[in-house]
């Protein structure tokens, strides 16, 4: 069957929610700039460009009049152009210039990299790309610091491998025209905090070398991008957005499993609904990208894809995993495979929602919503080609985001994006940059490094011994490299290194430092490209777990404790029944117990405990608590007053990432029924990051509107008493759990809509006496 016919038998599907087509749309063209080199405009046109987009268009001429630029279009609009041209018609003029481009991966600087290569052979000028990060030979890299007229390159070795050398890279920095930063709405929370501090650090470079780059930065469509590009950079940013690129008919599925289960409100897996769909197409040669939230979705819905593939007698080689963890070259191969066309389907993390060329695709499912809805474009935008039918599919999980985004189309299809949200001078990620920039060139006293209270920061360095004052200048003082000791990808330490005891210990992965008591648990099911491992030893120390292969019909799922004292209270709003407030916080977390879930049926068919250190973490929270009795006061039983608040935390926490475009792992919810602070009963909402980058002042800012919006969610839902799709499953939140909650958000909601108050208090931090859930 064709692509369009089995679109057809879905139409027929009782489960699809909302179907939305966007109609195909022609191109808007605009004639070449006069002051484009002929040699570019040639080779441009042999290509098959016979005119500019007007987007295109007007990107080269802000570039041209000296403006710094973000060019905010869709997936496939050709921003690529928007600072390829510009570059190469500067440095075809005047061949000492240099160029500087920032990919936030190593698949997608490797992908450009091959583009603008052709580019430049086509142009026939002798322009030196190259492309620099840890897989550059060691022989290749003098080369590339002396010769390479365009240095493609991501943050991490900006950071680790570039600045920290600057005096190596004085030809780079002397004639450093161009610095160009592409998917720039990547860089958002914990990453887009730690960008902006390098690119501090890269401006302070450059004017010591006398040179001022400008930015040209292309971002996916998110509501704020001349604020996030001035946030990172800070600078005054133009904004190009009118989009001129061509566009073919795309259909826009909402589906809804079906509920299994009424009395609970369970609804079919989305996993299992995700790879039925898949399967239907990828079996009738339609190719077919599967979006899924996490690592451990991806090896399920791949092993449940390859499964049916042999069933059917069909190659399962013609399906791939795709996410962090792999290894470059196998990532490289499967990227291969998929322009190729060698490859039919892939199941990916996010990894595949940046620009990486993966050829045309004709269907992408998204297994559940992405986190926002700048993702979900982006995701659903890596179907569809210029001509020819597309579709795109939600999912739906059982989460209340979920079924909240599923009954709302026109919160999907109306509303305008997210804003993206960083904040580089969160004082853990400042002070990192901060010692790295001291380590490469010394301050002077009045030098300002992106705030106001620099020279303070400065002498707390000095007090500490990490820096020595002589002369009024501030010197690097300490034996430590600064810059490998901080990690741009979040605010933790070094990742742990998988390593497979069943092939000679070698390395076949990696986990980030939090999640690895969650993943890598002794007795965990570490599952990597369809294959299982059990890991037989983590060593905490040394940061490696040792894994064996295994083949058993069953994946771990641990759960973790969390406690939580309040530092600093900043700001307040109050009712007479709630109050409302954010500030500082520490969290204390450890891994306790893992389950044994079986695979298809999702049974839990044992358990074991987890004997892990506890991981601290100072970061930032919003909270709202109530009057101690306020069970009683809306008709329940102080008894229920843990239910209750564990009813509205599992709610809220599953819809604030709607609200603050954060990754639903960046924000977190849990309650207490008796607070060590107040002793009153508390819902907070934290920032799962080090340090905290601003998601819990924004959620303060726009509570009203959360709380609202979230009491709508649970008294639509048509479940009795509560399920996964609302406030959780009545057996977790008991008989009066939903109804509470709503009225515990209803009280919030009247505190939110009180004046704010400023507050400067510290905590006296005591024992924790209430439950935390």
């Amino acid at each position: 069957m064709t692509l369009e016919q089995i679109l057809d038998q879905l139409r027929n599907d009782n489960c699809v929610e909302h179907w939305h087509t966007v109609p195909a749309r022609a191109a808007d063209y605009v004639d070449f700039p006069g002051h484009l080199d002929p040699r570019l405009i040639a080779a441009i046109r042999r290509r098959g460009v016979h005119k500019l987009y007007r987007h295109q268009a007007e990107a080269l001429d802000a570039v041209s009049g000296g403006k710094d630029i973000v060019v905010v279009t869709p997936t496939a609009s050709g921003k690529t152009l928007c600072y390829n041209l510009p570059v190469l018609n500067t440095v075809m003029q005047d061949s000492s210039q240099r160029a500087l481009y920032l990919f936030p991966t190593k698949a997608l600087s490797y992908d450009q990299k091959s583009e603008l290569m052709e580019l430049t052979e086509a142009v026939g000028a002798d322009i030196r790309t190259h492309t620099f990060d840890g897989d550059t030979p060691q022989t290749a890299r003098r080369a590339v610091r002396s010769a390479g007229h365009i240095v493609i390159t991501n943050p991490d070795m900006l950071h680790t491998g570039i600045l920290p050398h600057h005096t190596k890279w004085v030809k780079l920095f002397e004639n450093l025209r161009y610095v160009v930063i592409d998917e720039l709405h990547h860089y958002r929370g914990v990453f887009g905090s730690h960008l902006g501090n390098v690119i501090r650090r890269l401006q302070r470079i450059a004017q010591f070398y006398n040179s001022n780059p400008q930015f040209i930065t292309c971002s996916a469509t998110i509501q704020n991008p001349g604020e996030l590009a001035e946030r990172i950079v800070g600078r005054p940013f133009v904004v190009v957005d009118k989009n001129g690129a061509p566009t073919a008919e795309k259909h826009i599925i909402l589906y809804n499993p079906p509920v299994v289960n009424e009395a609970l409100g369970l609804r079919r897996s989305s996993l299992s609904v995700a790879n039925s769909l898949a399967t239907r197409f990828i079996a009738n040669n339609v190719s077919t990208i599967i979006f899924a939230g996490y690592r451990r979705a991806v090896e399920i819905i791949l092993t449940y894809l390859r499964n049916h593939m042999k069933q059917q007698k069909v190659n399962p080689k013609l399906v791939e995993g795709y996410r962090g963890g792999y290894l470059p070259n196998q990532r490289r191969a499967i990227e291969r495979g998929l322009r190729d066309g060698s490859i039919r389907g892939v199941v990916s993390t996010n990894a595949l929602e940046l620009g990486i060329d993966i050829g045309s695709l004709d269907v992408s499912i998204l297994t559940g919503y992405p986190g926002t809805i700048a993702s979900m474009w982006q995701q659903m935008g890596r179907a569809g080609r210029r001509s020819g039918m597309s579709a795109a599919i939600l999912v739906g999980s059982s989460s209340p985001i979920d079924q909240f985004l599923i009954k709302h189309p026109e919160y999907l299809l109306d509303r305008h994006v997210e804003s993206g949200i960083v904040d580089p001078s969160n004082l853990v990620v400042l002070m990192s940059h901060l010692k790295c920039a001291a380590f490469e060139l010394p301050f002077d006293a009045d030098d300002q490094f992106g705030v106001d209270t620099t020279q303070p920061l400065l002498d707390y360095l000095e007090k500490h011994h990490v820096l020595t004052q002589s002369n009024g200048r501030y010197f690097w003082a300490s034996e430590i490299y600064p810059a490998g000791e901080v990690s741009l990808r979040s605010a933790s330490p070094e990742n742990f290194v998988v390593l497979n005891r069943s092939d000679e210990s070698k390395v076949i992965g990696e986990v980030d430092y939090f999640s690895a008591p969650e993943f890598l648990h002794p007795e965990a099911i570490y599952l990597h490209g369809a294959n299982q491992y059990q890991v037989e030893e983590l060593d905490w120390e040394g940061r490696r777990a040792y894994v064996k292969e295994v083949d058993v019909d069953y994946f771990t799922d641990a759960e973790t404790k969390t406690d939580l004292k309040i530092l600093t209270v900043d700001k307040r709003r109050q009712s007479i029944d709630a109050r409302l407030a954010c500030g500082e916080v520490a969290l204390t977390r450890v891994t306790v117990l893992y389950k044994k879930i079986k695979f298809y049926t999702h049974e839990n068919v044992g358990f074991g405990k987890v004997h892990l250190p506890e991981q601290e973490m100072h970061t930032t929270s919003f909270w709202v608590d109530f009057d101690a009795d306020v069970a009683e006061r809306i008709g329940l039983s102080i008894g229920v007053t843990g239910e209750i608040l564990r009813a509205a935390a599992n709610a809220l926490g599953r819809m604030a990432p709607l609200w603050v475009m954060a990754d639903k792992r960046d924000v977190a919810a849990i309650s207490q029924v008796r607070a060590p602070h107040t002793g009153l009963p508390t819902i907070f909402l934290y920032d799962n990051i080090p340090g905290g980058v601003g998601f819990s002042q924004k959620i303060f800012d726009m509570s009203g509107e959360l709380f609202t919006e979230t009491a709508v969610l649970i008294e639509q839902c048509s479940c009795r008493a509560g399920c996964p799709s609302c406030v959780g499953p009545e057996m977790e939140i008991g008989p009066h759990g939903k109804r509470g909650a709503v009225e515990l958000l209803r009280f919030a909601a009247i505190a939110a809509n009180q004046p704010v108050v400023d507050v400067e208090e510290t905590v006296e931090v005591v024992e924790d006496e209430g439950s935390v859930d």
